[in-house]
């Protein structure tokens, strides 16, 4: 699904951040319905908004799983928060952090960026998405 399709190279001729891959690439394989203004809205995301702050892929999987989970308001779902919990603690035990900060210092490389922390959120996500069929 969305791993596998990170994995194939999806949005590097676009040059998407990792906010934008994982909110572009989740309405494609999860058939959100999300259309371009709204697919906008990823991408000041990116390198934990911009500051390293809380990673980008992860804040964009936010986005998808309230797509997904919220009907109309977040105090309206008794899943948002539940599976967004899920989601901080299954990346914090793969990737020992959620700030951007230490996941470039510590995955980031020059010639794929940030490609490996992107797939996790991915793969991750996808594991989600699939429990909650």
């Amino acid at each position: 699904m969305l791993k596998e399709l990170i994995e194939g190279g999806f949005g590097n001729v676009e040059d998407y951040n990792c906010a934008e891959k994982i909110l572009y690439g989740a309405n494609k394989v999860y058939k959100l319905g999300l259309n371009k203004e709204a697919m906008k809205l990823a991408a000041g995301f990116g390198g934990g908004m911009g500051i390293e702050s809380v990673c980008g892929a992860l804040t964009a999987s936010v986005m998808v799983l309230s797509n997904k989970y919220v009907e109309n308001i977040a105090h309206e779902s008794d899943k948002i928060k539940l599976i967004n919990q899920q989601l901080f603690r299954k990346f914090l035990e793969e990737m020992n952090s959620i700030q951007c900060s230490y996941l470039k210092r510590t995955y980031r490389r020059e010639d794929i960026g940030c490609f490996h922390v992107i797939l996790k959120a991915a793969e991750i996500l996808d594991s989600l998405m699939e429990e909650k069929k």
